[in-house]
């Protein structure tokens, strides 16, 4: 068992080994870190790969039907995902003869660069993080913020005035849910006392589940709610997916992105998914922490669950009018983020006057 715990572990030490037989140690950790880019790059679009047919098979039996069943020669529809590749791949890109080229063409660009480079900092088990440094959180939620920026480029360069209301919506919902996302976040930050991924994680060890920060009733739940709520939003799934709404703006800031750069903001929207269900499973479900199982299997279990519930409400759930949206954030999230902060503080002032741990 302690093979397969550290299985990566020392599949890395062997490879950097190997090149330092060979090469000088500053070429030997630029070769590291691009393999490890390269290695979350494909990890990721294996992920969405198959999170696209997960999502069409739960979202079909939610509304008693199959699902994809019938694309290529293996059972279930498996090879659906292959087939919607190859259609991106294959299909005419279309600009708009009025469209700002050079800001149509860099929004998808912009928009999956930062969700990628947000899993730099994810610890997918104990040492398998990309870039482990002190102040993770700050490095996540200040990475976070350039999607707002890919989506109003994509309406703005479109010149196309749906688009141009589908960004605007995007913006002013990702600014909003923002601020209680990071107040969700302060929360776990203060019963940590760390900034760090992996020192939130090991905090949050022993006495399998009561010490994971979504268990501390009640400022650890009320954070870890707060938090699932608002990364719906950020990452525009249902029921908050008005800035994509096809009923009212056709379909939002990509309405005029074809082929391949659709692709781009298709696969960016779903690793922003896993990105938001991974960094709930660090900061409130213990992240790799589990019994029997390798860390890395834990990790992605409790990651998956997440994305479960956020394709059942999207299976469930209608979709919020704007003002519904915009009064959820201002009006309920953020008093109850900040008197949650409150409240933290305040338990942990009393449990030091104690003399607790």
């Amino acid at each position: 068992m302690a093979a397969l715990n550290d299985l990566f572990l020392n599949l890395q030490r062997w490879f950097v080994g190997l090149l330092a037989r060979f090469l000088p140690d500053w070429l030997v950790m630029v070769i590291s870190m691009l393999v490890v880019s390269v290695m979350l790059i494909v990890t990721a679009l294996v992920i969405v790969l198959w999170l696209t047919w997960l999502e069409r098979k739960i979202v079909g039996r939610i509304q008693d039907r199959y699902g994809a069943n019938r694309a290529g020669f293996l059972p279930f529809g498996l090879l659906q995902p292959i087939a919607d590749a190859v259609k991106f791949l294959t299909k005419e890109d279309i600009v708009p003869r009025e469209a700002d080229k050079v800001v149509h063409l860099l929004a998808p660009v912009l928009m999956l660069g930062a969700s990628v480079m947000l899993l730099a900092v994810v610890p997918f088990g104990k040492g398998m993080i990309g870039a482990d440094i002190d102040i993770g959180i700050l490095y996540l939620v200040a990475m976070s913020s350039l999607s707002a920026i890919g989506l109003l480029m994509a309406g703005w360069g479109s010149n196309n005035k749906y688009s141009l209301l589908g960004g605007m919506r995007a913006v002013a919902m990702l600014l909003s849910y923002e601020i209680p996302m990071g107040l969700s976040i302060v929360v776990a930050v203060m019963l940590s006392k760390s900034l760090s991924m992996q020192r939130i994680v090991e905090a949050q060890g022993g006495w399998f589940g009561l010490r994971w920060f979504a268990f501390f009733f009640p400022v650890g739940t009320l954070a870890f709610l707060t938090y699932f709520v608002s990364a719906l939003a950020e990452v525009n799934r249902s029921p908050f997916d008005i800035p994509e709404a096809d009923s009212e703006i056709v379909a939002g800031y990509f309405i005029e992105y074809s082929g391949i750069k659709f692709g781009l903001f298709f696969f960016a929207e779903y690793v922003n998914a896993i990105v938001v269900s991974s960094v709930a499973t660090t900061l409130f479900l213990g992240g790799w922490q589990g019994p029997i199982l390798p860390p890395y299997v834990w990790f992605f279990l409790k990651v998956f669950a997440l994305l479960f519930v956020m394709m059942w409400f999207r299976g469930t759930l209608p979709r919020l009018r704007i003002d519904q949206l915009m009064g959820l954030a201002w009006k309920v999230l953020v008093p109850v983020g900040l008197a949650n902060v409150m409240l933290t503080g305040l338990g942990i002032a009393i449990f030091r006057a104690l003399g607790w741990a």
